[in-house]
């Protein structure tokens, strides 16, 4: 397993990934990879990485869905955090074929802190 450390500098925000995860690719040939982030309030997700605006508009319309300030039960202040890393999730998969991940043309990796500024991990496994 391969251990990633990522650093947030925002309370929400999405950071490419995508060179990172395409550096490891490039030493397993051939497989799955499966990307998982072990944290409660973190997710990851891959979509469009060419124009930086789609992952602003996806960032804003899961605050506007979920707010910060709503009045939720958990003591810690950060519920809306956990709920919005339960909806994108905490893993995704990708095939590697001869070292390269195989993406989409304008798809990227991201992963996505919304209850930072943190240092995280992200875990790698592969599959063959």
């Amino acid at each position: 397993m391969i251990v990633k450390t990522i650093k947030s500098y925002k309370r929400i925000e999405a950071i490419d990934i995508t060179n990172t995860i395409s550096k490891e690719a490039e030493n397993i040939g051939n497989g799955i990879m499966l990307i998982y982030v072990p944290h409660t309030t973190a997710a990851i997700t891959i979509n469009e990485a060419y124009d930086p605006s789609v992952m602003d508009d996806l960032m804003e319309k899961v605050s506007s869905l979920v707010p910060y300030s709503k009045n939720y039960r958990h003591l810690e202040g950060n519920s809306d955090a956990h709920i919005k890393s339960s909806l994108i999730g905490n893993s995704v998969q990708l095939i590697v074929e001869n070292g390269n991940l195989i993406l989409g043309r304008w798809q990227g990796i991201f992963f996505l802190e919304f209850d930072g500024p943190r240092d995280r991990k992200i875990f790698i496994k592969v599959l063959r």
